[in-house]
């Protein structure tokens, strides 16, 4: 059997008007092409569906209860087209995202809802992963997008690499404050905060101190860096942490939601703290999702401007 829409959909009208020519004026063809299509659909289901009574058009049992099958079928492909139409209009869609605790603590909440503003019926999921967790799911394809800390280039996943590095958060009442670029001999001795010792940033800063002669007195040790804030805000510590960070903690700061006593300086030698945007490879993305990447794009780039542009 061979059905097509436009059958359906002409059967309806001749069963709503009573008559071809009436269907034929609703539906803007012709009476001989109206009539075929009905021949045609007769012909597919092996079925009269109309016989013809003292010059009326009389619907037969059969195509009663056909008439229930063909609205159900129209109104579902109406359903799917609205569907359709909203995921090319970026109206509807799912977005899966896994970042890394920093990420997800504030920059991908704020870079959602500037993206889903317009977007009400666009669903999704955020999880937190350690970097090397974030690969693996993303290279098996259990998330759309994936926001981690630059990783080795494999063939299971694409990337957009983001140049960044590490940023020195130190009290604002303490005189390295005034300092425009902060060193490991400003900070000899120095009470630290940083990310765990299997942390790439850790193991370069590390180096940066040898290589300076400098003590590197780490007093916390973090999974994450925003709790570090607190500390340096405390007059604790001074923290080595990732420019992302750095721009939110300012940029709370300015809203009044953040710690106003901080500042934060470019630290040298640099230590690298890259960035990358990870899709699945060899799986088209889905609209949303692309435009979702676009924008997180312009984000870190506008992160990356504003801190350069802030002195680094």
């Amino acid at each position: 059997m061979n059905l097509s829409i436009r059958q359906l959909a002409t059967f309806r009208e001749v069963m709503r008007s009573g008559s071809i020519s009436e269907a034929a004026r609703t539906l803007g063809r012709t009476q001989p092409a109206v009539s075929s299509t009905i021949a045609g659909l007769e012909t597919e289901l092996e079925l009269k569906l109309f016989v013809r009574e003292q010059g009326r058009l009389v619907p037969t049992p059969e195509a009663e209860f056909f008439l229930e099958e063909a609205e159900a079928i129209l109104r579902r492909l109406e359903i799917s087209k609205r569907t359709l139409r909203g995921l090319a209009n970026r109206e509807h869609g799912q977005l899966r995202i896994v970042g890394t605790p920093e990420a997800v603590v504030s920059f991908l909440p704020d870079s959602l809802s500037r993206f889903l503003a317009d977007k009400p019926n666009v669903k999704v999921a955020l999880v937190s992963r350690a970097p090397s967790e974030i690969e693996e799911l993303i290279a098996a394809r259990q998330f759309d997008i994936g926001f981690s800390e630059t990783p080795l280039v494999r063939n299971s996943f694409d990337q957009i690499d983001f140049d960044l590095e590490c940023m020195c958060a130190v009290p604002a009442t303490d005189p390295l404050a005034s300092k425009e670029v902060i060193t490991p001999a400003d900070l000899d001795g120095y009470p630290l905060a940083m990310l765990h010792s299997e942390h790439r940033s850790h193991k370069q800063a590390l180096a940066r101190f040898h290589d300076a002669g400098a003590n590197f007195n780490q007093r916390f040790e973090l999974r994450s860096a925003y709790p570090g804030l607190r500390f340096v805000e405390a007059g604790q510590c001074a923290l080595i942490c990732d420019m992302i960070t750095a721009y939110k903690a300012q940029e709370a700061a300015r809203n009044g939601n953040g710690p106003p006593m901080i500042v934060f300086r470019p630290f040298r030698p640099r230590i690298q703290n890259s960035f990358s945007i990870l899709t699945p490879a060899h799986r088209p993305s889905s609209i949303v999702a692309k435009d979702f990447c676009d924008f997180l794009s312009s984000e870190v780039a506008e992160i990356r401007s504003a801190m350069i542009t802030n002195g680094l």
